[in-house]
């Protein structure tokens, strides 16, 4: 029998990336493409499954493709389907898991949203290894989430549980979020809120910043962490006030579950000290007094698009379970 693989699938709000991943976990192959260059859901499909197709043809795996797992915001682990996701343009329900299937031949399909399909991965293959109770945070585009409890996701009665970046952190005057709700912590500690941060601060304050030599309109989460690391001080206190909303709301969120950690992924969670610093202060002060000293905060381990594409790919294997392959091809995971 050919060596199996699956295709891991990991739709982002900025770029969609694939990858061809054996049973042992090694990412093989992987590829990109834009998520938001096609208005239409099917020209969309159309254009991954080119990529795809290039990318299987280059490998030699045409044939050798068992299963096609997919994180996708709001996707639903039930029904397959992309369910109003406020970053994507294709329409309030979109038929993800059957589309797939269809354009790759009746291949097996499994969908989880984008954030569990990060927590899965690093639950098998990085900071989260050998445990059973973390949560997993994506700070991108958007704030997304993984709960992890006795070892389990939580995917809740309908399979949308967990979406902590739209836990509402400002009751008062707070942001409009792309949800439709106003104060979630996604408008305030995704990078995009980091860049809505930078707007407000320029219009507020008066001291001088390099980030006024920018389109106030053009400014993005990149050029405040540019100009906080060459010293600027807006651009710092930028930085001061995310992390401090973020570690407080970190801090409600271990009072919810007792995690062994909580793990941050994404382009923002690598600005260093510039985040975590006072993000690790905020938790600390906000912090139940029986939970404190438990719960570690930690930065994920794995490469960027490795997380969700490794975790994407845990659901091709699932998907194909189904279709009962046999157990001398299951996924083996070495130390």
């Amino acid at each position: 029998m050919s060596k199996p693989y699956v295709l891991g699938i990991d739709i982002g709000g900025t770029n969609t990336v694939f990858g061809i991943v054996d049973a042992r976990g090694q990412v093989l192959a992987s590829d990109s493409i834009k998520t938001l260059k096609h208005a239409s859901f099917d020209d969309y499909i159309e254009e991954l499954h080119s990529g795809v197709e290039r990318l299987l043809k280059a490998f030699d795996a045409e044939d050798k493709i068992y299963g096609i797992g997919i994180g996708a915001p709001n996707g639903n682990y039930y029904t397959g389907e992309i369910v109003k996701a406020p970053n994507l343009p294709w329409g309030p329900v979109v038929p993800l898991a059957e589309k797939v299937s269809k354009i790759f031949g009746g291949m097996p399909v499994a969908v989880t949203n984008d954030a569990n399909a990060a927590a899965l991965g690093e639950m098998t293959y990085g900071a989260a290894r050998g445990m059973k109770d973390f949560i997993m945070i994506t700070l991108g585009t958007g704030v997304g989430s993984g709960i992890v409890i006795n070892g389990q996701l939580v995917y809740g009665h309908d399979g949308f549980a967990g979406e902590l970046g739209h836990v509402i952190v400002k009751r008062n005057n707070g942001r409009v979020c792309g949800c439709g709700r106003t104060g979630c912590l996604e408008t305030y500690c995704s990078a995009t809120g980091v860049a809505r941060t930078a707007r407000e601060f320029l219009e507020i304050r008066t001291e001088p910043s390099a980030l006024r030599d920018l389109q106030i309109e053009d400014i993005t989460s990149k050029d405040v962490y540019d100009a906080a690391v060459a010293g600027d001080k807006l651009a710092k206190d930028i930085f001061e006030y995310t992390g401090t909303i973020l570690g407080q709301a970190m801090a409600d969120m271990v009072a919810f579950s007792s995690p062994q950690a909580i793990i941050l992924f994404g382009g923002l969670a690598k600005s260093g000290d510039l985040l975590m610093r006072p993000l690790k202060e905020a938790f600390d002060k906000a912090v139940l007094p029986i939970f404190r000293g438990k719960t570690k905060i930690l930065l994920s381990e794995l490469k960027e698009s490795d997380a969700a594409v490794l975790g994407a790919s845990a659901l091709g294997w699932e998907a194909k379970y189904r279709y009962e392959i046999p157990a001398s091809n299951l996924p083996v995971v070495e130390d």
